[in-house]
């Protein structure tokens, strides 16, 4: 590839992908829905926000509301939009759309694909803060979303 700053032709990797949606999830009594999985990356399992694909053709926010009703349960019906970021613009082109459920409720039963053994929980921001310190809630993009959402006016109205 050429770099178009300074015209030099390179030898790099660029993952084309879809897009990700990272979900928090707030409950009427002001919980955050966090799920934990194994994840083979880092070869354990971690405390995170409920997460997953674009499909082609869906919208982020479609998106959102289908991960986080398979993942976990819960719908909302009450979306507000904490921004968008690059995955890791590095050697990844997508975008990852973070979200806030407002009055999210457990509505349904999980709907795992078969790869998937999530466990489902409800933390207040405090317990959040204490799995980051211990080193279990430390997904880059869950991080992000929880920063985003500690600043967000508009959650106090849940």
């Amino acid at each position: 590839m050429r770099n178009p700053r300074n015209n030099v032709t390179l030898k790099t990797l660029v993952l084309e992908g879809n897009d990700w949606v990272n979900i928090a999830a707030m409950t009427p009594a002001g919980k955050i829905v966090v799920v934990r999985q194994f994840r083979f990356g880092v070869g354990k399992t971690t405390c995170e926000f409920p997460a997953g694909l674009v499909e082609s053709g869906e919208s982020p926010l479609d998106a959102a509301r289908r991960e986080l009703r398979e993942e976990t349960g819960y719908t909302s019906n009450e979306w507000v939009s904490l921004g968008s970021v690059d995955a890791n613009s590095a050697f990844l082109n997508n975008q990852c759309h973070l979200w806030l459920a407002k009055g999210a409720t457990k509505t349904d039963e999980t709907d795992l694909d078969g790869s998937e053994d999530i466990l489902v929980e409800e933390f207040d921001i405090e317990e959040i803060r204490s799995e980051m310190e211990a080193g279990r809630f430390s997904n880059a993009l869950s991080v992000l979303t929880a920063y985003k959402l500690l600043r967000c006016e508009d959650i106090g109205s849940s």
